[in-house]
């Protein structure tokens, strides 16, 4: 490919008590789609910080198409052809699409030219979007592209993408597919960061792998198996989880048309949701970003409490009574977002498992914590679920978001709940540590435990689920068997399709 687009030498930085990158070298060709891999806290999000300004080095240098690229901000990376499109989108929702593209621009045209500009290069890439939509409408697929699109109308030589299919149903994948390989052949350079190793096999044309904050390995991902890709960014081999032989026994939870309005004018109703989970059973529940996950598990947990329908918990009537109630007799959750709702971001490890095992686990007794019980416990979930962690008093915001989400779903787990409601167990997660809390999710469900799991990751769900069934717009398709299933019958579920469509789709 010629002279590379992008040279890192010797990258490094270092944080108290830890190396986040150590002497970290390898080029990005022009025109080239290059994976960054590594379990999480390799120091990928570091290391694409300093590409893009956010952060600075403490040593090593970069050249940017030959010349020396030290970018002191992320407006100075831009005005030298970085883009970068994160994995949390920097949105507002009461804004049109034409007014966001513009607040992520030095210096935008006009709304009416702007809007021109939107259209033709949403048209071009084939990502259609509607410039004066309320970007508070769209789906989670459609607010990726505006965040695309306001990358390409930079015209970047490098676009940096972070886990960019967490939120895409199997068909939009196809189709962000489509626009990363019309780029690569327009010479754009891709940096691609994700844990979904079977797309870097079929999308990338390169693969960097770090592990502990050192590059290990470089190499052509279709001439490498996704487990060989994994064995590499963890230093050994791990097991794939093993299915479960139990027979699903009694109803354990139970909903019958239950709605709940939404909490906001962006956020998604419940509409008459029906569900059953029985002991031993793992149910899988799909669908694309903003249809209501959030919703079913701030319903299911008690932390909302639905106007309309009923909730059966053991055959009793749980539906008016809050989250310590329901926890108390074995109903326990993980939520989607670990830092801020799963976990208190400046209280320690320790402190965020007194917060939700301080009754199940007996660690407050006459009033009065009982700290060293709490310690014991946070470091047994620290020891089992392999949490990278300086210490059980480390805060949770020092954490890694992989190393936190092992930690905030181990500590539910080993609180052994009859239920278990997780949304996004392994988000963010690298391949060794998600086949570990998927194995511990399954390992609960062989106990008798009925484990409901809300995932994006369809991979996930046909992995470990019993039966699946789809959210679209807050309502709830019927639970099927995952051995009827196919990924483009699901992609059809989670679009919206109806039952028939789905019968009739072919694998």
């Amino acid at each position: 490919m010629g002279q590379p687009l992008l040279s890192l030498r010797g990258l490094t930085k270092a944080y108290p008590g830890v190396v986040a990158n150590d002497d970290v070298s390898f080029e990005i060709g022009r025109g080239e789609i290059h994976a960054l891999l590594g379990e999480n806290g390799a120091g990928k999000s570091t290391l694409v910080k300093m590409i893009y300004g956010l952060v600075k080095p403490d040593a090593g240098q970069m050249e940017m198409a030959g010349s020396a690229f030290a970018p002191s901000e992320p407006a100075e990376a831009r005005r030298a052809g970085v883009a970068m499109v994160f994995q949390h989108f920097s949105l507002f929702d009461a804004l049109s699409v034409a007014e966001n593209v513009a607040l992520g621009m030095e210096t935008p045209a006009k709304t009416r030219d702007l809007a021109r500009q939107i259209r033709e290069v949403s048209e071009a890439y084939g990502l259609p979007l509607d410039p004066y939509r309320t970007v508070g409408t769209l789906s989670a697929g459609e607010r990726q592209r505006v965040e695309i699109i306001r990358c390409l109308l930079q015209d970047p030589r490098l676009l940096i993408m972070d886990e960019p299919t967490s939120v895409l149903t199997p068909q939009e994948v196809e189709i962000l597919f489509e626009t990363l390989r019309k780029l690569r052949s327009e010479g754009t350079s891709i940096l691609y960061i994700s844990h979904k190793l079977e797309e870097i096999r079929a999308l990338c044309d390169t693969a960097t792998i770090l592990r502990l904050g050192q590059k290990v390995a470089t190499c052509t991902p279709a001439e490498t198996t996704a487990r060989e890709l994994a064995e590499m960014m963890v230093g050994s081999s791990f097991a794939t989880p093993a299915a479960k032989t139990t027979t699903p026994g009694e109803v354990l939870l139970e909903t019958r048309q239950l709605s709940l309005p939404a909490p906001d004018a962006f956020a998604t109703p419940l509409r008459a949701v029906s569900l059953s989970l029985r002991a031993g059973e793992v149910l899988g529940i799909g669908g694309v970003a903003g249809n209501g996950q959030d919703e079913l598990l701030a319903a299911l947990s008690g932390e909302r409490l639905a106007p309309r329908g009923t909730i059966f918990f053991k055959g009793g009537d749980v539906s008016r009574m809050g989250p310590v109630v329901r926890r108390d007799a074995g109903l326990l959750s993980g939520p989607e977002e670990r830092l801020g709702h799963a976990a208190a971001p400046n209280m320690s490890l320790v402190e965020n498992g007194v917060l939700t095992a301080a009754r199940r686990e007996g660690l407050v007794r006459n009033g009065f914590i009982d700290w060293s019980g709490a310690a014991r416990f946070s470091e047994r979930v620290i020891e089992r679920f392999d949490v990278r962690t300086p210490s059980a008093q480390t805060a949770a915001r020092a954490l890694s978001g992989g190393n936190l989400q092992k930690y905030v779903i181990g500590r539910e787990i080993l609180q052994n709940p009859e239920v278990l409601v997780v949304n996004q167990p392994t988000w963010g997660v690298d391949a060794a540590a998600a086949a570990a809390i998927r194995q511990a999710l399954l390992d609960l469900a062989a106990q008798g435990a009925g484990i409901l799991v809300i995932s994006q990751d369809l991979d996930e769900l046909l992995e470990i689920s019993d039966r699946f069934a789809a959210l679209n717009e807050g309502r709830l398709s019927e639970a099927r068997p995952v051995a009827e299933l196919t990924i483009e019958k699901i992609g059809l579920m989670m679009g919206g399709a109806h039952d028939m469509e789905v019968a009739d789709a072919q694998p």
